[in-house]
């Protein structure tokens, strides 16, 4: 099944519009994602995570009241697929106590509970705990795991393709892994492992689509040598297409139902796929 066989798209000729609406989304995202900063999870942090699900509907602004009351402040509160479920991240604030303390945490969060929801009216589904200092070496070793595989595209390339087509590729790809990041700080998405295997996963997508259409430039630039180099590489995107838009399609269908249906935790993940497959 072949679609787009005979197609004949300018796409070399589109180039500037797609400079100005990549650069307006670029500075747009790097402000937002300056300004609000980067939403990191409970696994970079460090920190106690407690989700709880409760009989009748949650007020937020009430629970993050009794938390402040309790000496929690500064406290992540978010619904978890309704407004009977909430995720609370936390560090306890009291003097005397230990920030880091899963266990003080926890008790300090099911006193405040306690006295805006009412003692066994909710139910506590999942507690997990980080302490800084293992959140910030994974926050490092998260970062390491995308340079060192940029690193490995770059020797790669450089193996495999002229110095220009190994230039343009990791252009290419570095454009596609930075506006997903810029897509993750927009959207306000928590930067979990999930969100970290979704941004590698995207880059190793790009590279590959981007290594297909090399190769089809390199053989026609052989074959057709007198050929005008813009027409080659429209031809040669042209040519390839196909094999973009059936791979593409079929990521997309899966990334869209993970989305929708997969639930709270996969959603970001499936989230960043989706857009990193778009771009």
């Amino acid at each position: 099944m072949r679609f787009f066989v005979n197609a004949k798209f300018d796409f070399i000729g589109r180039r500037r519009p797609a400079y100005i609406g990549t650069a307006i989304f670029m500075v747009l995202g790097l402000v937002i994602t300056v300004v609000r900063g980067l939403n990191y999870s409970v696994e970079f942090t460090g920190g106690t995570l407690m989700q709880i699900h409760s009989q009748a509907p949650i007020d937020v602004g009430a629970v993050r009241t009794g938390l402040a009351d309790q000496g929690i402040t500064g406290a992540e509160i978010q619904t978890f697929g309704n407004d009977q479920e909430l995720v609370i991240r936390a560090r306890v604030a009291v003097e005397g106590s230990d920030a880091d303390n899963t266990q003080v945490t926890s008790a300090a969060v099911a006193a405040a509970l306690d006295g805006v929801l009412g003692a066994g009216s909710y139910d506590v589904v999942r507690t997990e705990a980080v302490g800084p200092k293992v959140g910030g070496e994974l926050r490092s070793q998260a970062f390491f795991a995308i340079m060192l595989s940029f690193l490995a595209v770059l020797a790669y390339l450089a193996y495999r393709f002229e110095w220009r087509f190994g230039v343009a590729a990791v252009a290419a790809t570095a454009h596609d892994v930075i506006a997903t990041l810029l897509f993750i700080g927009i959207m306000r998405l928590e930067i979990s492992l999930f969100v970290v295997a979704g941004i590698l996963s995207v880059l190793g997508y790009s590279l590959n689509d981007t290594i297909v259409i090399f190769d089809r430039i390199r053989e026609n630039l052989r074959q057709s040598r007198r050929d005008d180099f813009v027409a080659i590489l429209n031809r040669s995107i042209n040519e390839t297409l196909p094999r973009t838009i059936l791979t593409g399609g079929t990521s997309l269908g899966t990334l869209i139902a993970l989305a929708v249906i997969g639930g709270e935790v996969i959603r970001p993940f499936a989230l960043v796929m989706l857009f990193g497959v778009v771009v």
